[in-house]
């Protein structure tokens, strides 16, 4: 589901690729495709300005350093691909008592591996994918783990239906379709049935405050029994924290804290740019459908991934990037800027509706729309009506099947002759890393099968009793 849209992953990589896959697989994609003449590894880009003649050209200065030696180039056209995941965020102002702490403090991006943390009391705070991931980690060492979270979260498994990967399952046409067509108490309800099918968030003190905001969930299979174990504790806000301790809102008190690991996330800001630009205020940006300002006289400026879809992230970036590429060709056009404007804020009332106010959701947004929303304005959305009657198994794969990035290769710009293929066998090769012993088929004769047999069989004679029963001959 992470892979780009012309280039499957190698069949033998595992479903959920650790870090050193992941970067493996992005070094066989720029080999194939002969990327690394184009990077310029090591290399800091100190500033981005209009050129002199922006208003006509669309140009920009760009000045970089690398080996402390500066260089300035034009070009035509500029992405910023840094993301949001830029700056470490630690607010210390919202922990009184912090300078008093003897231990040790530092935040989720400094941590690397458990060792070193053998034996300590830990307090990781925060309860997102990465204080979660830690947390597991460091129970399996630390003498004692807690968790402090303000909101609760719903902890999902990677496990889904039939053991599929879980966005496998969630992100589908089908399901994108019905959260959207249905009521929102309905859909809140389902959504809270599901979340709650693998374990009662309630008893593990996860249950989130705000239960029926989409926020994007924890995917955590270890966590839940770290609890069950008694590894991790979860706990309430801290409100103060001691030389060795930390007192929780509820009145508790956690004594001998060692370490204190800050999952608090990231800030991002771009310095190299000016605020005109793109000016971030409390974590938002004006831009337009996340990529461009709306108000320049040229869009040769676009964001690549300042974006926090529900789903993976690199089906998403690479729509984009295949959208700015054509809008600075001048193959698609953008609205006007009051057009832009008002779809800035549009978008931004729907996605307090559906995620809150909340700073850490403020670039959320459904996967499966945005997908769709991208590929339209390349003209790479499928077209499921006039494919139900040219190729109604793919259709059918499309709508109810996993919603794929090879999906934005059947047709338009870029189009992959292999993409029907990896669509229709994406199955298979989900499977096909999983299946490292083959079972030997068993030559016995079914017992199951036997037993229905015989339960048929007492069915019919039972009838039989009955019927001359209550036929009684003369």
């Amino acid at each position: 589901m992470s892979c780009f849209s012309d280039f499957p992953m190698p069949e033998d990589f595992p479903n959920f690729l650790h870090n050193s896959k992941l970067l493996e697989y992005f070094r066989i994609f720029a080999r194939k495709f002969d990327l690394l003449k184009y990077i310029q590894f090591q290399t800091t880009v100190l500033s981005v300005k209009k050129h002199l003649d922006f208003s006509s050209s669309g140009q920009w200065e760009v000045v970089t350093e690398r080996n402390n030696k500066k260089q300035s180039a034009v070009f035509d056209a500029v992405m910023v691909c840094s993301g949001h995941h830029i700056l470490p965020h630690i607010p210390l102002e919202s922990f009184p008592g912090i300078e008093r702490f003897k231990g040790q403090y530092l935040h989720s991006r400094q941590y690397k591996h458990p060792e070193g943390f053998e034996g300590k009391h830990i307090l990781v705070i925060g309860l997102g994918n990465s204080a979660s991931d830690i947390a597991v980690e460091l129970s399996k060492k630390a003498a004692q783990v807690f968790i402090s979270t303000r909101h609760g979260s719903w902890v999902m498994s990677r496990i889904s239906e039939d053991g599929y990967p879980w966005d496998m399952v969630f992100h589908s046409r089908f399901r994108s379709m019905l959260r959207n067509v249905l009521p929102q108490t309905i859909r809140k309800w389902i959504m809270e049935q599901q979340m709650d099918r693998w374990f009662n968030h309630e008893n593990y003190g996860l249950e989130p405050q705000n239960k029926y905001l989409m926020k994007e969930p924890v995917l955590n299979d270890d966590l839940p029994s770290r609890i069950l174990y008694g590894t991790i504790k979860v706990k309430p806000r801290v409100k103060e924290l001691t030389e060795t301790s930390a007192i929780f809102e509820d009145g508790t008190v956690e004594e001998e804290i060692d370490v204190i690991v800050f999952a608090t996330g990231y800030t991002f800001s771009f310095p190299f740019l000016e605020d005109s630009l793109v000016k971030v205020e409390d974590k938002m940006v004006s831009l337009y459908k996340y990529m461009f300002p709306p108000h320049l006289e040229k869009s040769t400026l676009a964001c690549i991934g300042l974006i926090q879809p529900l789903g993976s992230i690199f089906p998403t970036v690479e729509l984009q990037a295949r959208w700015a590429t054509r809008v600075f060709k001048g193959l698609c056009t953008l609205p006007s800027g009051s057009t832009m404007m008002a779809d800035i804020i549009k978008r931004n009332e729907k996605r307090i509706d559906l995620f809150g106010k909340s700073l850490s959701q403020t670039l959320q947004t459904n996967y499966v729309d945005y997908l769709d929303e991208l590929a339209l304005e390349i003209g790479a959305k499928p077209d499921l009506l006039s494919l139900l009657l040219k190729d109604p198994k793919l259709a059918v794969k499309l709508y109810f099947g996993p919603c794929n990035s090879y999906q934005y290769r059947l047709i338009g710009p870029g189009q992959w002759k292999g993409a029907r293929s990896a669509i229709l066998t994406q199955k298979q090769r989900i499977l096909k890393p999983l299946k490292t012993r083959a079972p030997k088929a068993s030559s016995d004769f079914p017992i199951s099968f036997l037993l229905k047999i015989l339960g048929l069989l007492a069915i019919v004679v039972a009838f039989f009793f009955s019927f001359n029963g209550s036929n009684p001959s003369a």
